[in-house]
């Protein structure tokens, strides 16, 4: 049996990873750091959209969980680099099937919303 610890979706594996990278800005975040490590406003840039308060909150979170490294520099002014850690290289491949599946069934779940009259 899994070691019981503290924290969101603890006692469920798929609960407590779906919670994290299930939001709206994790999955873009991780997207946006696979190819090379990038800066606080370099990620803002890429991922769009987002708030700093949100884009702080996300990495605070990936980085919590394992996903990404944080790197400080003793610089003036202090330089920041997020990269992604091997736990968040694994999770690229189940990651982009995800999106190629979301690519390929948007459509589909589209006109399917419309049909209920849901947004």
């Amino acid at each position: 049996m899994p070691e019981k610890t503290d924290g969101p979706g603890a006692g469920c594996p798929i609960r407590g990873v779906l919670d994290r990278i299930g939001d709206q800005w994790s999955l873009l975040t991780l997207e946006a750091l696979e190819t090379e490590k990038k800066r606080f406003n370099e990620l803002l840039r890429e991922v769009g959209d987002i708030s700093k308060q949100m884009l702080s909150k996300t990495l605070r979170h990936l980085e919590q969980d394992g996903y990404i490294s944080r790197t400080v520099y003793p610089e003036v002014p202090p330089r920041v680099e997020y990269e992604l850690t091997e736990l968040g290289r694994s999770f690229l491949t189940p990651m982009k099937t995800l999106i190629q599946w979301a690519e390929q069934n948007h459509p589909e779940i589209i006109r399917s919303r419309l049909r209920h009259g849901a947004e």
